[in-house]
């Protein structure tokens, strides 16, 4: 029988719990019911209290810090701070985002009342189970704590699903329990994992003989196999990275990734072929893969609207190895877990085809097939420099452009700062400018299916104290409308001293992406001379905005970028450590014009002569 330790409350136990989990930060909002939680958590020592202005800022940053780490953690007061919560919860649920959503509610004696009289106190609802039953929706095991016996098996269930299943957890806490005495933690929290049997390895097994048939039957033509990888969001979920690597280094297979998957891995690897995003895809990488290669093995990836960039649907050449299953054209293995089919077809691979027997460069053996004209990239080194585009101090000043400012953007991150940074990329046009960078392993961050406007902004508070993380700068890009949704959470990065820098792409303050999705004939000027009225925005200053989170000593600067030379200018003021702007966060006000629109959405504005 386990008794109490009067030396461990619930609050004491699940400070424990997550600092045992290397929680470094818990991000939240207070309140009265929450207060004995952040005091134990405190004299615990471990775990850093991060109050944000806003909960979906708390729950932003809790995501983008799971990311990285592994594990992230937000803590809420009831009811009207949990709703608050809910969205980022719900995203981190749909992209698989180990998250733990912590609740603290009315203390038991008010649940009594409420039963008994009626009585309705603060943040109450008649519904008991309100926010449980809302929490149930978006997470993976939802739990009300309300005694404090059971409450170590509770934290502990909660705990071990969000490990395992790498989504997010409720734990709903009433106020009087946090003092509670109760059980001391005792074996540790690891994820349980679905154990590879011998039926598992059979089907794990025509699994793989299934794709390396499907490789057979779709050679090129010269008879040599050419599939490309296709990497998804799942390698970096659960951790598989170096499998992944380990995968193409030993078989030579050029591979892409997903935009959710970006900087996965080293984006200079020679196996790299760039980001594959359907129709937004860079021409040359949609060539190479979908036109060249011959079978697209997707490993992780998921068959999203943004990762298909406007195709409906994949092929009867394709491999899609994600959700616990393998598809191989008309074929579905179930329960094949990614961690164990990246090995078993690496060795596939090479028994087949031999150590580095499927390297190959697809950019120079389309071009050199093809006799392709001289603007078509001869190989892989000339399509990567061709992304590059140098500052001239000499050029004359012009008008910035979406495609312009990531080019230049992309020549700054490779070739003139020192520093580490990490890229924060908020949806919409912002993602699909963004997505050709050329990144180091970890140094890209987005939120590609849930697709909250605004996530960046929170998002970099927790890129920038995850502890892989922690000495890169957190380099965000966020349309104007989405800056609107969650600016306040500036006031963190200043309050905490991070040398963010917040480019707010103003295309002259409307809803670029939502123009585009509803009559992408405002950008061909077809009869369309202003955007449609309801995504028109109020204009703001946003480069005012850090004047008014600064503070004597939390330093905020902001400045608004028009033409290439104030870009190159500005970009230079960042390679420089004594200048001020590189003090604390820095706004970048960049003013587009309102027909611009980044190239890979051109396939959505109808030419002239047709009709959207």
């Amino acid at each position: 029988m386990i008794s109490a330790d009067p030396g461990c409350t619930v609050a004491r136990y699940l400070a424990l719990r997550l600092a045992e989990l290397g929680i470094t930060h818990l991000f939240g909002v207070p309140g009265n019911h929450l207060g004995p939680f952040l005091t134990a958590l405190r004299a615990e020592g471990d775990i850093e209290w991060v109050g944000t202005p806003t909960e979906g800022g708390a729950g932003q940053a809790a995501d983008a810090y799971a990311r990285i780490h592994g594990i992230g953690a937000a803590a809420v007061t009831y009811s009207v701070g949990a709703f608050n919560l809910l969205n980022a919860c719900g995203g981190a649920y749909v992209e698989q985002v180990p998250l733990v959503a912590v609740n603290a509610s009315p203390p038991y004696e008010q649940w009594q009342n409420q039963r008994a009289l009626g009585l309705l106190t603060s943040h109450m609802s008649p519904r008991t189970e309100s926010n449980l039953d809302v929490y149930r929706q978006v997470t993976v095991d939802a739990q009300a704590i309300s005694h404090p016996g059971l409450a170590p098996g509770q934290i502990d269930a909660a705990l071990t699903a969000c490990l395992t299943e790498r989504r997010p957890v409720y734990l709903e806490v009433m106020e009087d329990l946090w003092d509670e005495p109760c059980a001391a933690p005792e074996a540790p929290i690891v994820p349980r994992e679905r154990p590879l049997g011998a039926r598992g390895r059979t089907m794990l097994d025509n699994a793989v003989h299934a794709i390396l048939t499907l490789i057979e039957e779709h050679p090129g033509p010269d008879g040599r196999p050419r599939p490309i990888v296709w990497a998804g969001e799942e390698t970096d979920r659960f951790r598989l990275g170096g499998q992944l690597t380990d995968l193409v280094e030993a078989t030579g297979v050029p591979y892409c990734t997903t935009v959710g998957a970006k900087a996965v891995l080293d984006e200079d690897q020679p196996q790299f072929h760039g980001v594959y995003n359907g129709h937004a895809s860079h021409p040359d990488v949609h060539r190479v893969f979908k036109e060249w290669a011959t079978c697209r093995i997707g490993l992780g990836a998921w068959s999203t609207s943004k990762n298909l960039g406007g195709e409906q649907s994949v092929g009867t050449d394709w491999v899609m190895a994600a959700h616990g299953g393998v598809s191989v054209g008309t074929s579905y293995f179930p329960d094949v877990q990614l961690e164990h089919l990246l090995p078993a077809l690496q060795d596939a691979l090479v028994k087949t085809y031999g150590s580095g027997g499927l390297t190959a460069d697809y950019y120079a053996e389309a071009h050199a097939h093809h006799r392709a004209p001289g603007n078509r990239p001869a190989t892989l080194e000339h399509h990567r420099a061709a992304l590059s585009v140098p500052g001239s101090p000499s050029r004359p000043p012009e008008h910035l452009t979406y495609d312009g400012v990531f080019d230049r953007i992309n020549h700054f991150l490779g070739e003139e700062t020192r520093e580490d940074w990490t890229v924060v990329s908020d949806a919409a046009f912002s993602l699909i400018g963004s997505m050709n960078l050329s990144l180091p392993a970890g140094g890209f961050l987005s939120q590609v299916s849930w697709l909250s406007i605004g996530w960046s902004v929170g998002a970099a508070t927790g890129a920038a104290l995850a502890p892989e993380r922690a000495p890169a700068r957190p380099m965000v890009f966020v349309g104007d409308g989405a800056f609107q949704e969650t600016c306040q959470e500036i006031s963190t990065h200043t309050r905490l001293g991070l040398r963010s820098v917040v480019f707010v792409m103003d295309n002259g303050h409307f809803y670029g992406i939502e123009q585009m999705l509803v009559h992408p004939s405002y950008y061909a000027g077809q009869d369309r001379p202003e955007p449609d009225f309801y995504n028109v925005l109020h204009p703001w200053h946003y480069d005012r905005l850090a004047a008014v989170f600064a503070g004597e000593d939390t330093p905020a600067h902001g400045v608004q970028v028009t033409d290439t030379a104030e870009l190159d200018a500005l970009l230079t003021r960042l390679t420089d450590p004594a200048d001020p702007v590189n003090a604390g966060p820095l706004l970048v006000r960049v003013r587009l014009r309102r027909h611009d629109y980044p190239r890979a959405m051109a396939y959505k504005v109808p030419k002239p002569g047709t009709t959207a």
